[in-house]
């Protein structure tokens, strides 16, 4: 796990507590060096075969835990932005935008624009890793870790939504869902409305340790839909479906042992 996974009380807390949490750590210069990499990156061979079911309309609905937008790009060069936004729902937000705590949304580009003009030593020092091709390992929320790195000079700007509005606030963060944090009503209402208007529930490459994403399952296996878990390892669903026959057959194309290493 990610030790600098944002804890979502902190962020929003109004005392002093949450005035220094917010402030004192670095968590959108450790965003700001990592969304390069998610914005350049491409779609894998999974994302693209999932994208080619949903194509050809094996499959209606895509959920995806992930926030990186990839499965929206692996298909954006056949389908256009409201259909995507139809079929695909990011689950847990995407790094792809920012709001701040009064709900002003910005696309990231921007934001990182933002960024680059209140820091022009910090905009140099990306600059210098594109052109010397060095990459800082990105982990999934978009967050990197670097060393012998002072943050104190960082200045986030403030929301201009906001100060046109009488207000000054530099709380902004990336559309996502961090830790201790629900996700929007709305948004978890659609995938459940997603699962009941499915004939059956196929999941792929999760353990399934997210509730928001676990639910679903169970709400698929309530509703007696045919549920199929297709993962390397074992998932929080295993006892509620018949997980276990799909575990050979991973076992079988990937040439994983039971212990989980690739032989």
């Amino acid at each position: 796990m990610n030790p600098n996974y944002q804890c979502y009380h902190e962020l929003v807390d109004r005392s002093a507590k949450g005035y220094m949490f917010r402030h004192a750590r670095p968590r959108l210069l450790r965003s700001y060096l990592g969304y390069p990499p998610v914005r350049d990156a491409l779609p894998n061979t999974t994302h693209c075969a999932l994208a080619a079911l949903q194509y050809t309309s094996h499959i209606s609905r895509l959920i995806t835990q992930n926030v990186d937008g990839l499965h929206k790009k692996a298909i954006a060069h056949v389908w256009d932005d409201d259909l995507i936004s139809k079929r695909i729902l990011e689950l847990h937000g995407s790094l792809h935008r920012v709001h701040c705590s009064h709900g002003h949304v910005v696309d990231r580009d921007t934001f990182q624009e933002w960024l680059s003009a209140h820091n022009p030593y910090w905009k140099d020092y990306v600059v210098g890793l594109e052109a010397t091709g060095q990459k800082p390992r990105t982990n999934p929320d978009g967050d990197v870790e670097l060393e012998g790195v002072s943050y104190d000079d960082f200045v986030v700007p403030e929301c201009p939504q906001c100060a046109l509005e009488g207000r000054h606030n530099t709380n902004q963060k990336p559309a996502v869902i961090f830790f201790g944090e629900s996700i929007p009503v709305v948004v978890r209402n659609r995938s459940l409305h997603d699962v009941e208007r499915s004939d059956r529930f196929f999941v792929v490459g999760t353990t399934l340790a997210t509730f928001s994403a676990f639910r679903l399952v169970q709400h698929a296996v309530k509703l007696g839909k045919p549920v199929l878990l297709l993962n390397v390892g074992p998932t929080r669903g295993d006892e509620i479906t018949a997980s276990n026959v799909m575990w050979d057959v991973v076992r079988t194309i990937l040439w994983v042992s039971y212990d989980g290493r690739l032989r």
